[in-house]
C-alpha cells in the first residue's frame, strides 16, 4: 500500500496567518503544514502539499498525483462552496477523502455553510482552527490503516 498522503490547501490559505485570525487562528499554512508532516511521519506516512489560488491548478494536481497517494486531506476554502469541477476530480480520484475547514462553517454566513465535498468525505472537520488539519489527518490514517 502507499502510504503518502496529499495535503491540498485551496484559495487564499497561502494568507494564513495574516488573514482574520479570530476566525482562522494564529498559524501560518507553512507551520500547518510542518505539524501534518510531523504527525503523518509518527504514523509512517509520507506527505506531500500543494496549495493554489487557482481551481484548475488543484485539479491538475490531483489528476497528476493520484496514482502515487493513498488519501488526500483538503481544505478546498471557498471552492468548498462551489467548485464543482474540483468536486469531480476528488471523486474521480477514487481516494479516501477528509475534509477540513479551519472556522466553523455552520456559524458562518450562510453561503459558507454548503459543503459540495461533504457527501464524498469520509469526514468532515469544522471549527478547530490549525488542529482540524491535525484531527483530519488522524481519521484518514485511521481510515487507510484499516484497508492495510
Amino acid at each position: 500500500m502507499k502510504k503518502t498522503i496529499a495535503c491540498i490547501s485551496g484559495p487564499n490559505l497561502n494568507l494564513l496567518g495574516r488573514r482574520n485570525k479570530n476566525i482562522y487562528g494564529e498559524k501560518t499554512l507553512k507551520e500547518i503544514e510542518k505539524m501534518v508532516r510531523v504527525q503523518a511521519a509518527k504514523n509512517g506516512f509520507k506527505t506531500i502539499f500543494f496549495q493554489s489560488n487557482h481551481e484548475g491548478a488543484l485539479i491538475d494536481f490531483i489528476q497528476k498525483k493520484t496514482p502515487t497517494i493513498s488519501g488526500i486531506l483538503i481544505n478546498a476554502g471557498a471552492l468548498s462552496h462551489y467548485g464543482y469541477s474540483l468536486r469531480d476530480a476528488l471523486i474521480d480520484s477514487n481516494l479516501p477523502i477528509v475534509s477540513v475547514h479551519l472556522s466553523d462553517i455552520n456559524k458562518r454566513e450562510s453561503f459558507r455553510r454548503k459543503d459540495i465535498n461533504k457527501d464524498i468525505s469520509i469526514k468532515v472537520i469544522s471549527g478547530y482552527k490549525e488542529k482540524s488539519y491535525i484531527i483530519g489527518l488522524k481519521i484518514l490514517i485511521n481510515h487507510l490503516c484499516k484497508k492495510i
